[in-house]
């Protein structure tokens, strides 16, 4: 069963939780609008302002040339295995001190009854995770672009990098377009550029406009819309997974290979575990040459729908992280995405190959997700419970813990 990623857009306790093994001040709520704002709204109205805008009553602190010292993991130690522990400081930011947050990941604006899911660090084994700082971020990028390609898990990372930097700075938009898929955010102060590219299977595609509507993917072509527009950029992250559960059609040098739940008389189904692995062989192979850092993300679970599927009822009402292993579909998406970035990191001509595993720590975390907390209870509206992007603030934040630590040694 695939799981309708983009259906969303369109219509504190005791011990750790280690892989393999009443409202507070927190709740407040924006106003309520008639209807939903969408990013776009609300990025524009924001952005039109200057980057050192207040929100809320709240300024950021104002910027400054002096150097912010990072704080550092220690060599050697593996920031992606170890357990989540309880954690009673703050959250980074609420729905008030960042508006930029997608309206269907906004859980504390549409009412979420539990913070617990906020009351967890991640705790890397033999060492501890520095919090974020964001002056030091904006301190070590400046002069530096950031790109993320890939899905809408991409575009809920890159947002959750903004909200984290509001302690800062606040981005002006300076997109030259209006898709709110393909946007580019700029920070004055220290000169840094960020941006989103939106290419859910990283590889040329195109939806059939009849019969089952499948996907036409062209598994060795690199898709032109991030392609052609990331050489300008000193750092790129890739991901892609939930899209290639659709049914779908492989082409390979402009002829059909293979499907996945086609149906098609006489076309193989070699499964999305294929495409999604040559996907991402083309996808690292038109990077190999890219002239700066190329950071690989893993894949965000897909398997934390429980009592049925993304469109049979299926929900993610747990209230703390749990303990599990990775299996199924997560296993074998992790597997390829691994080994196709090992595979590369060996090619690589000029780039920097460098893999970010956040599988094993969002495996986790099943109590971070919206659920039906991305709309007004009440909204006439038609939406799936949302077990796939991740509330902000919330878990996603620590992918930003992370990458700070990966990049940091450029």
């Amino acid at each position: 069963m695939n799981i309708a990623e983009d259906s969303y857009e369109k219509q504190a306790t005791d011990g750790g939780v280690r892989h393999g093994a009443a409202r507070s001040a927190l709740g407040h709520h924006l106003p309520r609008p008639d209807r939903q704002t969408s990013f776009l709204d609300t990025l524009s109205s924001f952005t039109s302002s200057s980057s050192t805008s207040s929100v809320s009553g709240r300024h950021p602190r104002a910027a400054s040339n002096s150097t912010v010292a990072a704080a550092r993991v220690p060599k050697g130690c593996d920031i992606f295995q170890g357990e989540w522990v309880p954690d009673n400081g703050v959250p980074y930011y609420t729905n008030l001190s960042c508006p930029l947050i997608q309206e269907h990941q906004n859980c504390l604006k549409y009412g979420r009854p539990d913070l617990g899911f906020l009351r967890w660090r991640w705790r890397p084994a033999g060492c501890e995770m520095p919090r974020f700082d964001a002056a030091a971020f904006l301190d070590a990028f400046r002069d530096r672009s950031l790109a993320f390609v890939g899905d809408s898990l991409a575009r809920n990372h890159m947002q959750s990098l903004m909200c984290l930097l509001t302690k800062v700075a606040y981005p002006k938009d300076i997109s030259k377009t209006r898709n709110p898929e393909f946007r580019t955010m700029h920070y004055e102060s220290h000169n840094f550029t960020l941006a989103i590219f939106w290419s859910p299977f990283l590889v040329k595609a195109n939806q059939s406009s009849s019969g089952r509507r499948l996907w036409n993917l062209f598994l060795d072509e690199p898709d032109e819309s991030w392609a052609s527009g990331v050489a300008a950029f000193d750092y790129v992250v890739l991901s892609a997974a939930n899209w290639f559960t659709r049914p779908s059609v492989f082409y390979q040098a402009g002829r059909v290979v293979a499907c996945h739940y086609c149906l098609l008389p006489g076309v193989l189904d070699l499964t999305l575990r294929y495409s999604l692995r040559m996907a991402f062989r083309a996808a690292l192979r038109a990077l190999t040459k890219f002239n700066g850092t190329v950071v690989v993300r893993t894949l965000s679970p897909t398997s934390h729908f429980e009592g049925g599927g993304w469109d049979t009822g299926g929900d993610c009402r747990r209230t703390r992280p749990y303990e599990t292993m990775m299996a199924g579909l997560d296993l074998d998406f992790h597997t390829a995405q691994v080994e196709e970035f090992e595979r590369a990191r060996k090619k690589a001509a000029a780039a920097r190959l460098v893999l970010m595993d956040t599988t094993p720590a969002m495996l986790l975390r099943p109590d971070g997700y919206p659920s039906r907390y991305g709309h007004w209870p009440e909204e006439k509206v038609t939406l799936y419970n949302d077990c796939v992007h991740w509330c902000l603030p919330g878990p996603i934040d620590v992918w930003n813990e992370m990458l700070f630590q990966m990049l940091l040694t450029d």
